[in-house]
């Protein structure tokens, strides 16, 4: 039997830390299909406009197809 897998990217955002943005696109991710595995692929940020500093994380989710 073998089993196979579906792989997505998608770019989590936050003000508040790294660990929150991963967190919240994994879980976004999770609501609409369970998530099988993570991984982090980059991680980078930016100022806004009002002088807050933003989190982001581009993140490989790996979710199991159906048999």
């Amino acid at each position: 039997m073998s089993t196979s897998f579906e792989v997505i990217e998608r770019v989590g955002i936050s003000t508040e830390s790294i660990s929150d943005a991963i967190k919240s696109v994994v879980l976004s991710a999770h609501n609409e299909k369970k998530v099988g595995w993570f991984e982090v692929i980059e991680q980078r940020g930016r100022v806004t406009s009002e002088g807050k500093v933003e989190f982001q994380v581009k993140v490989k989710i790996g979710r199991k197809l159906s048999e």
